[in-house]
C-alpha cells in the first residue's frame, strides 16, 4: 500500500509531502525451490519504500548474457523466430548461437520461445533469453545422462537427445513420451514374470520415472510450468514403491515447478498446491532419518507460504513461512553449511519483515535485521559480491521501515549506510536497474533524515539520489516506476522550497509532480492520479505565498 502524508506538525515543514511504495527488485540468495527474479511493488505507509526483500528461489546464478544486441534488436530476432522468418536476421541469429554455445536451430527455438513469452518487456528479454538457455543446457545434460536398458527406449532417448540438440522440442516431447511408453510396456511384460524379473521390472519404471521427468525438463525449458508439475507428479506415479526417497525427488520437483507457477504468474491455486505437496513430501522425509533433505523441504514450505501469505491480507501464512524456516535452521546450521545456512537466515529475515509491515510495533522488524544481520557474516562482499549487496539493500529497507516508526534518526543513519555499501557492487555499469532502484532507496532514507532535522543537507542528497536514479528509470522504460520517482523528487524539493524560501525549487517540484500526474492519467492509475493532484494543488497555493 502507497501512502502518502499530509502536512505534519512540530518543527516538520507545513507541507513535507512523501511518498511511498515497496519495491522488491533485488533477488535475494536463497535456496527455495526454482523460482526466478521478481518485481513487487507494495504500496506502504508514509514512503515509497526501499527496494526491499523478498526471497526467491534457486541458488546464485550467472548474470544476464551480453548479446551484443539493443533490446529493440533482440526483440526483432525473437519476433522472426515466432513468425519461422530468420532468414533475413541468420547473422545476428548466428552471433547469439555461438554466445549461447548452441546450434543455430537450437538458439531458433530458444528465441521463439522466448518471444512466445506474454508480457515480457524489451529489456527483459535478455534476461528471459539467458535463462531459458541455462534451462536448454542443463536439460541437454540431463536426457544426455539417461541410460534405460530397454534397447526401443535406448533408442528414443538418443533421438530425442539429438533432437533437442537440434531445437526441435515438439518431436522430444513425442520421443520422450514414446520412451516412456516403452519402458511401461516392457514393464508390464516383466511383472508376469515376477519371481525372476523384479528387479529388472523396478529399472523399467525407474527409466520411464526418468524419461517422464525429462519431459518435465522440457516443460520448464518452455517456461510451462504447469505442464511441467503434472510431468514430474507422472513421474512420481511411476516410481515403484520401494524407492520411496525418488519419488519424494519427484514430488519435491512438482512442488517446485508449481512455485514457480504462482510467483512467476502470480497463480495462487499453485502456490496452495505446493505447500501441500511440501507437507506431503515432509511426511516422507522424516526429521531423523534425512535431517538435511528435512530442513530443504522446510525451506521449500517456507517458500511457497511467504509468498502466499504477501498476497494476503492476514498474517497466517506469514506466520508459518517464519515457523518453517526456523524449523531448516535446526538441521540448516552455520557450522554444518554456512551458505545455507545464510540463505536461510536471509529468507527468515524476509518473512519478518513482512510481517513487521504489517504490525505497529517493532518486534519483528527488528527481528528482520538481525536476521540479515546474521547472514551477512557468511554471505560476504569477497565470497558472493552480488548476494553481499542485494543483503545489504534488504537491511536497508529494514532499517528505513524501523527508522520511519521511531523518533531518532540511528536507524535512519543506518539505513543509508546500508543503501551506500549496496551501491558498491550493484553499479550503474554492472547492473543498471538494479543501481537505479538502490539510489531511490538510499533517497528515501536520505528523504526522512531531512524531515526530522533543521538543515537542508540530507534533502539535498535525496534530490541528487532521485536525480541519479532517473537517470536510468526513464519514462520510456518504467513509466510507472519514472512517474513514482518523479513524485519523490517532487516532494524533496518541495520541503527544500519550505526550508529556503524558494520561489524556484517550488516552480520546479510542481512540474515533476506535474509530468508524474501524466503518466498517472495516462496508465489509468485512479489511486496516484487524484493524490498527484492533491499535491499539486498545495504546492501551487504554497508558491503563491512565497511570491510567484
Amino acid at each position: 500500500m502507497i501512502t502518502i502524508l499530509g502536512a505534519r506538525s512540530g518543527s516538520a515543514p507545513r507541507y513535507a509531502w512523501t511518498v511511498g511504495l515497496a519495491f522488491v527488485f533485488v533477488v535475494l540468495l536463497t535456496v527455495e525451490p526454482y523460482a526466478g527474479q521478481e518485481s513487487v511493488a507494495e504500496l506502504k505507509q508514509q514512503s515509497v519504500m526501499a527496494p526491499g526483500g523478498v526471497a526467491v528461489g534457486g541458488d546464485i546464478k550467472n548474470s544476464t548474457i551480453n548479446f551484443g544486441l539493443t533490446p529493440e534488436q533482440l526483440r526483432q530476432v525473437t519476433q522472426a523466430a515466432v513468425e519461422g522468418a530468420t532468414g533475413p536476421l541468420i547473422d545476428r541469429i548466428s552471433v547469439i548461437s555461438k554466445t549461447l554455445g548452441v546450434t543455430q536451430d537450437a538458439a531458433k527455438s530458444l528465441l521463439r520461445i522466448a518471444g512466445e513469452q506474454p508480457d515480457v518487456r524489451d529489456e527483459k528479454l535478455a534476461q528471459v533469453l539467458t535463462k531459458i538457455a541455462d534451462d536448454y543446457k542443463q536439460l541437454k545434460a540431463t536426457v544426455a545422462a539417461l541410460n534405460p536398458a530397454n534397447p526401443i527406449a535406448q533408442a528414443l532417448v538418443a533421438q530425442a537427445n539429438a533432437a533437442i540438440k537440434a531445437g526441435d522440442f515438439t518431436h522430444a516431447h513425442d520421443l520422450l513420451r514414446q520412451a516412456t511408453q516403452a519402458q511401461v510396456a516392457a514393464a508390464q511384460e516383466a511383472r508376469k514374470l515376477r519371481d525372476q524379473a523384479q528387479a529388472a521390472a523396478d529399472a523399467e519404471m525407474l527409466g520411464a520415472a526418468s524419461s517422464t521427468a525429462a519431459e518435465g525438463d522440457v516443460a520448464l525449458t518452455e517456461l510451462r510450468y504447469k505442464q511441467a508439475a503434472d510431468l514430474f507428479k507422472q513421474a512420481a506415479t511411476l516410481v515403484p514403491p520401494e524407492h520411496a526417497d525418488k519419488a519424494a525427488s519427484y514430488l519435491e520437483r512438482q512442488a517446485n515447478a508449481l512455485y514457480q507457477q504462482g510467483g512467476e504468474r502470480g497463480d495462487n491455486g499453485a502456490l496452495e498446491q505446493a505447500i501441500e505437496i511440501w507437507n506431503v513430501v515432509l511426511g516422507q522425509r522424516l526429521h531423523d532419518r534425512v535431517p538435511l533433505d528435512w530442513a530443504r523441504t522446510q525451506n521449500g514450505l517456507g517458500a511457497a507460504l511467504r509468498r502466499l501469505g504477501e498476497r494476503e491480507s492476514g498474517t497466517a501464512h506469514l506466520e508459518a513461512a517464519i515457523a518453517a524456516y526456523q524449523a531448516a535452521l535446526q538441521e540448516r546450521t552455520r557450522d554444518r553449511t554456512p551458505l545455507d545456512w545464510a540463505q536461510t537466515q536471509t529468507n527468515l529475515g524476509i518473512a519478518l519483515f513482512r510481517l513487521g509491515e504489517r504490525e505497529s510495533g517493532t518486534t519483528h522488524l527488528e527481528a528482520a535485521v538481525a536476521a540479515y544481520q546474521a547472514a551477512l557474516q557468511e554471505l560476504t562482499r569477497d565470497r558472493v559480491p552480488l548476494g553481499w549487496a542485494q543483503t545489504q539493500l534488504n537491511l536497508g529497507s529494514g532499517l528505513l521501515r524501523l527508522g520511519e516508526r521511531e523518533s531518532g534518526t540511528t536507524h535512519l543513519e543506518a539505513a543509508v549506510a546500508a543503501y551506500q555499501a549496496a551501491l558498491q557492487e550493484r553499479t550503474r555499469d554492472r547492473v543498471p536497474l538494479d543501481w537505479a532502484h538502490t539510489q531511490w532507496g538510499l533517497g528515501i532514507a536520505l528523504m526522512r533524515l531531512g524531515e526530522r532535522e533543521s538543515g537542508t543537507t540530507h534533502l539535498e542528497a535525496a534530490v541528487a539520489a532521485y536525480q541519479a536514479a532517473l537517470q536510468e528509470l526513464t519514462r520510456d522504460r518504467v513509466p510507472l516506476d519514472w512517474a513514482y520517482t518523479q513524485t519523490n523528487l517532487a516532494n524533496a524539493l518541495a520541503s527544500l522550497a519550505e526550508r529556503q524560501k524558494s520561489a524556484e525549487d517550488m516552480e520546479k517540484a510542481i512540474a515533476y509532480m506535474g509530468a508524474a500526474a501524466e503518466v498517472y492519467q495516462q496508465s489509468g492509475n485512479t489511486y496516484w492520479l487524484p493524490i498527484a493532484n492533491e499535491r499539486l494543488a498545495k504546492m501551487e497555493a504554497e508558491l503563491l505565498r512565497l511570491g510567484r
